[in-house]
């Protein structure tokens, strides 16, 4: 019989049992806090409680995270600051426009947020939330505004200085050596759903492993980019080993519909299953004999035009894995390979954005409304808070969790606020006793952060913590003002959480139809994008898109359909490359065939794409196009050609099927 065990929670797990990397990252937070929080005495700064908690808002592991949410927070707190002078100064003695300009200034960078991914989403949550900060304050005194303004700026941009400097000098990490390490798992998870694709075991579960660590290592590389040449070139090989992971999973995919197709898959069958097995087992040092094989497969000339095709595919996606490997390597040595892409797109739902905008804007009225008519004093410390945390979590995937456990960081940072300013600051009178007051309960906390679970509590307490006590060259103690603040940033944050959980915009069925008709709207205009640039921007949407739909069919019961048709939407896309590509440098007759028969795909799409009544819509644009690649000289060109667009039907009339899973 085992010994019972001791289950220690998350966070006594951060407290007692701290990595090395945690307790480097809360030293280093405290040495860059206490910095900023220092300088901002010796400059008299107006409130220097924003350099410190600046510290620990941008705090992250590796530098180029930091440097980058610093750039982006200063840029917010910028424009911001700007909205907020611009709003007193034509609306400071009219206090309805006032609010009306404010709630749509919310509502504009909560959308912007919504529809943006990583530092760019936080510099708009930093624009909408600055400007409630500065300039609700400011109605008491329009004049001082600018003052404010300003005041915010500098103090900001000290403790952004402060962490970057930290971060860089004091046990650095750089994000752009985590990047060889994500991109090798990566790839070897394309890999592994790669040979899933070939078997058809399991392809869901693979597929979504090798697309959400594709978003992954695509979210890093924005963080690699600040952080010097070496870092701007991992990043641009990460784009390159992106699109070459997006390859091979569309090359897997082909093989495995063009195996279907087939009436005798008998003589293709076991290569694919031998290449599948290579991969699954990482015997990747058997593809070299297994590509020899497929090559005098190829020479059969008893093998039928389809199976011939089937194999062709096979040996080009040998080809992509030898490509990927090379662009692994270089990704590995800091090099660039050729070819680099642009940025990956992602999907983009407007109305979700505007929607979200709309419920901070109401949200935010309803508070004014009620500071107003019951002219509470302490309602504009309220009404800050619930625009703050309104503006942060709007954009979440979960807000109304999120948003609690910012609340749960606020509520405990009070009582904790409360002992440090009124039990142990009123007995001190140095610099360096308010830095130990104020730096062990932080200290604490920035162990926290290392936690998934803890980090948006340990965050919050943080924030207002300091906030709560107000470190300043002139101290007050005031009892009756701390526990009015306490009070109105609990009920705005509260208000906040309650809206969130009140005012879900959960996906529903008209969260499909919006996400399918953007499916649609991309496969037309894949017909005329660029080419070089097409898989990395078709395939970036396509993940995203597939990543969420996963998520809603284990939650409704018509996801799994929503599943189906994205799969189906991107099979399309991925055989509509496939023609592109083989009929890239046609000419004459042929080249104005093929203009023509994207262009009847483009028209396709946009009259509703895959449905009954469009079954037959491609058939005679394919036989159109067929008939012309008939004069085609080359005959690898009209192969691979021709299989790529009786893929195409294929895949049309499966998708045009009712209830297709």
């Amino acid at each position: 019989m085992k010994p019972p065990t001791l289950q220690l929670s998350d966070f006594w797990q951060a407290i007692l049992t701290p990595s090395r990397s945690d307790l480097l990252f809360a030293v280093r937070n405290m040495i860059a806090g206490m910095v900023a929080l220092y300088l901002a005495f010796i400059f008299d700064l107006e409130q220097p409680q924003w350099a410190l908690t600046t510290v620990f808002i941008v705090g992250q592991f590796t530098s180029g995270m930091v440097l980058g949410k610093g750039a982006y927070r200063l840029a917010g707190t910028v424009v911001g600051g700007v909205a907020s002078v611009a709003m007193i100064a034509m609306f400071g003695q009219l206090p309805l426009l006032f609010l009306l300009s404010m709630a749509t200034w919310l509502a504009l960078c909560t959308t912007g947020a919504s529809l943006l991914r990583g530092h760019a989403a936080y510099g708009f949550v930093l624009a909408g939330y600055t400007a409630a900060i500065i300039a609700l304050p400011a109605v008491s005194d329009p004049q001082a505004v600018f003052d404010h303004a300003t005041a915010r700026c500098i103090e900001i941009s000290l403790g952004i200085i402060c962490a970057a400097v930290a971060s860089t000098v004091l046990w650095p990490r750089h994000a752009e050596q985590g990047l060889s390490a994500q991109g090798r798992a990566a790839w070897l998870a394309g890999l592994s759903a790669a040979a899933a694709e070939l078997l058809g075991t399991d392809q869901r579960k693979g597929l979504l492993d090798a697309l959400g660590r594709l978003v992954a290592v695509d979210n890093q590389h924005a963080s690699a980019r600040f952080e010097g040449p070496k870092g701007r070139r991992r990043s641009q090989a990460l784009r390159v080993l992106s699109r070459d992971l997006l390859s091979l999973l569309r090359a897997a995919r082909a093989v495995a519909r063009q195996r279907l197709m087939l009436d005798d898959s008998a003589r293709v069958t076991p290569l694919i299953e031998d290449v599948a097995a290579a991969l699954q087992q990482a015997r990747h040092q058997d593809l070299p004999a297994l590509a020899q094989q497929i090559s005098h497969a190829l020479q059969d000339p008893s093998l039928s035009p389809e199976a011939h095709f089937c194999l062709l595919e096979l040996a080009q996606l040998l080809q992509l894995i030898d490509q990927g490997a090379l662009t692994l390597h270089a990704l590995e040595q800091g090099r660039v390979p050729p070819g680099a892409p642009g940025a990956m797109s992602w999907h983009t739902d407007i109305e979700q954005g505007v929607l979200a905008g709309v419920r901070c804007a109401l949200a935010f009225l309803a508070v004014a409304a009620f500071w107003v008519f019951t002219a509470w004093p302490a309602g504009l410390g309220a009404i800050s808070i619930c625009g703050v945390v309104l503006s942060l979590f709007a954009a979440r995937e979960n807000p109304s969790e999120s948003s609690l456990n910012f609340l749960k960081g606020i509520v405990i940072s009070i009582p904790v606020a409360a002992l440090v300013h009124f039990g142990l600051l009123p007995g001190f009178d140095s610099f360096a006793m308010l830095g130990v007051c104020l730096g062990i309960p932080l200290f604490l906390a920035s162990l926290c952060m290392s936690r998934v679970k803890l980090a948006a509590t340990a965050s919050a307490f943080c924030i207002f913590f300091v906030n709560n006590i107000g470190p300043n060259n002139l101290m007050t103690y005031d009892f009756a003002a701390f526990l009015n603040s306490a009070i109105a940033t609990l009920i705005g944050g509260g208000i906040a959480v309650l809206v969130f959980r009140l005012i879900q915009l959960n996906p529903g069925e008209r969260h499909y139809r919006r996400m399918y008709n953007a499916l649609l709207f991309d496969l037309a205009q894949l017909t005329v994008r660029p080419l070089e640039q097409a898989e990395s921007w078709f395939g970036g949407r396509m993940a995203d898109r597939l990543i969420r739909l996963s998520r809603y069919s284990a939650t409704y019961t018509t996801g799994r359909r929503h599943w189906a048709r994205g799969l189906l939407g991107l099979d399309l896309g991925d055989e509509l490359l496939e023609v592109r590509a083989s009929l890239a440098n046609s000419q004459g007759a042929l080249a104005i065939a093929r203009d023509r028969y994207l262009h009847s795909l483009a028209r396709a799409f946009k009259q509703q794409g895959p449905n009954e009544q469009n079954l037959a819509i491609i058939d005679k644009p394919s036989e159109t196009l067929l008939k012309a690649l008939e004069q085609s000289p080359s005959r690898a060109q009209q192969e691979i050609a021709s299989a790529a667009i009786a893929q195409l039907q294929y895949t049309w009339r499966k998708a045009c099927q009712p209830n297709t899973e």
